[in-house]
């Protein structure tokens, strides 16, 4: 019967990991990989671990993967400097070595720039993370760099700023001002401004950089955005 069945299934015992060694690499996105979604990166990722024939822990089943953790999603359009990921390992290789191989058949946009390896029994990737920074290049027919500075300042000083969210397809209202950790800006050539923007990055809250361009007033569609840095809870 189903009650047994599933009694049955409740008595097995759980299955063990397989892998001996972690991973955590750094990597840029730049160019037209900027167009590419997070789940293709992934896919991007698999190909290439696949094609160095490094011994990476695969799952169970019929549809086998590799075990891969990203810290977070790219979000589309956007370029990057500091993205990571773990990769989980049957065997033990050295990073350098793993470093090379990964990178003879990664595609083309994005570049490897650091392999470490880090405890197999840490938390996942996505637990860890805290805060994320971004920067923006803002023309002056958008926005004029004094106009920019005073709406950072009223956006810093104000006790809330109540934004929606469309959420499985309602509407949710939140607060964005606690997920800004800080804002600035300096003048570039050609009356051209960049904003930096250090937003909050936890599992249970995090601040978009498109929100708070909305917020200033400037459509993100109009504005390259680069992400330059993650950091992590073990960072601080």
């Amino acid at each position: 019967t189903t009650q047994t069945i599933h009694k049955l299934k409740c008595q097995l015992p759980p299955m063990q990991a397989t892998y001996v060694q972690r991973l955590r690499v750094t990597f840029s996105k730049f160019g037209a990989t900027r167009y590419i979604s997070h789940l293709d990166t992934a896919r991007t990722w698999e190909r290439a671990l696949n094609r160095a024939k490094l011994p990476v822990t695969y799952s169970q089943g019929f549809n086998r993967r590799p075990k891969i953790q990203f810290a977070t999603a790219t979000p589309l359009g956007m370029t990057s400097e500091c993205e990571l990921m773990d990769v989980f390992f049957d065997e033990r290789i050295e990073p350098a070595e793993a470093h090379t191989r990964m990178m003879s058949k990664m595609a083309p946009g994005i570049e490897l720039l650091d392999v470490i390896e880090v405890p197999t029994s840490g938390d996942s990737l996505q637990s860890i993370t805290r805060e994320t920074t971004y920067i923006a290049e803002l023309d002056p027919d958008l926005i004029t760099f004094d106009q920019l500075q005073e709406r950072i300042t009223t956006m810093l000083t104000a006790a809330e700023l109540p934004r929606e969210r469309k959420v499985k397809r309602k509407i949710k209202t939140y607060d964005l001002r606690p997920l800004i950790l800080d804002l600035h800006a300096q003048p570039l050539e050609d009356g051209i401004s960049q904003l930096t923007m250090r937003l909050v990055l936890e599992p249970s809250k995090t601040g978009r950089p498109d929100e708070v361009l909305r917020e200033i007033g400037v459509d993100p569609l109009d504005v390259r955005m680069h992400r330059v840095e993650i950091v992590l809870a073990d960072e601080e």
